[in-house]
């Protein structure tokens, strides 16, 4: 995949830490990450968006314990509630009803079907090749993406290095384009890039981590990564959707808005967001069975901002 050093070059002299992208997001490493003032536009390119119902495939590789995959599943199925009268309010639908304001109308978020590899069949140490072996373990859909989730324990390609996730297609054999999307747990392997802000950034200014609103640093940074795709992946499944830059290097609906998830972010600063009186976690969104998470900032193209959910 071909990354815009250009791109790169401008970021650095930023002074700001900005993952390479590939093609066609990825959920970067949120060390001392760019913060915009300015109104900014993600150019429609005239492409296919998934909008409607649209199915998600969980591919579960590795060990995931049953309270882990609780945590991944309920933000999914917070994303659009059968319930949309619930008590108090699922602000983690509010916050997915952003994508509602791109061309097309609503993405309504439905899980499909659940695949686990337990034991590791490819092994602990992964190339794309073989993430997009694992996301075609479930037949794909047009209008759909099937979601690769690695373990603690594994390894891929550029983890760490330059992403924490990504969404790309494939091209089936029919000739159609198919989305899949991957997002691995950083918790042993690199919170500080991948988990930030749960977590003290590698570099940059070093203030005190927030409290994952679940207890699970890991897991809880790949829910906010899994928001960066997820909301890339409708608003621009196939390289022709919402974006600013080149298409191998976009900046996509929450990629744009890195690093704010609240009001007054600044770099190394996420914003103020809400805490758990009980438990001191920090959150900004509530989603299904009583679950908190922390969401990231998404453009919207009706305000022309950056959109958190507090």
């Amino acid at each position: 995949m071909a990354s815009n050093n250009l791109y790169i070059k401008i970021l650095l002299l930023l002074l700001v830490v900005f993952a390479t992208y590939t093609k066609f997001s990825s959920a970067t490493p949120r060390i001392l990450a760019l913060v915009k003032q300015n109104p900014l536009v993600l150019k429609y390119h005239k492409g296919i968006l998934l909008k409607g119902n649209v199915n998600v495939n969980l591919i579960w590789y590795g060990k995931f314990t049953s309270t882990q995959r609780s945590i991944i599943v309920h933000f999914f199925q917070s994303l659009s509630p059968k319930d949309r009268h619930a008590s108090p309010p699922l602000s983690v639908a509010s916050w997915w009803r952003t994508t509602a304001n791109y061309k097309g109308g609503s993405s309504i978020i439905n899980i499909g079907k659940q695949v686990f590899d337990q034991n590791y069949s490819l092994g602990k140490s992964l190339k794309d090749a073989q993430i997009v072996a694992l996301a075609s373990k479930v037949s794909a859909h047009v209008n759909g993406v099937n979601v690769v989730l690695t373990a603690s324990d594994v390894a891929v390609e550029d983890f760490c290095m330059s992403r924490c996730g990504t969404h790309r297609y494939i091209r089936g054999k029919n000739g159609k384009k198919y989305a899949y999307a991957w997002v691995g747990n950083s918790g042993s392997q690199c919170p500080g890039q991948c988990a930030w802000p749960f977590q003290k950034p590698i570099v940059g200014p070093q203030t005190p981590p927030l409290v994952a609103p679940n207890g699970d640093v890991g897991v809880d940074g790949m829910v906010i990564n899994l928001a960066t795709v997820l909301a890339g992946v409708v608003t621009n499944p196939f390289a022709g959707g919402y974006f600013q830059g080149p298409p191998s290097a976009p900046l996509e609906a929450v990629t744009a808005c890195i690093g704010i998830f609240g009001s007054g972010a600044f770099p190394g600063y996420p914003g103020k967001v809400l805490v758990d009186k009980k438990t001191g976690a920090s959150y900004n969104a509530q989603g299904e069975s009583g679950r908190k998470y922390l969401l990231p900032a998404m453009w919207d193209p009706v305000t022309l901002q950056c959109k958190t959910p507090v």
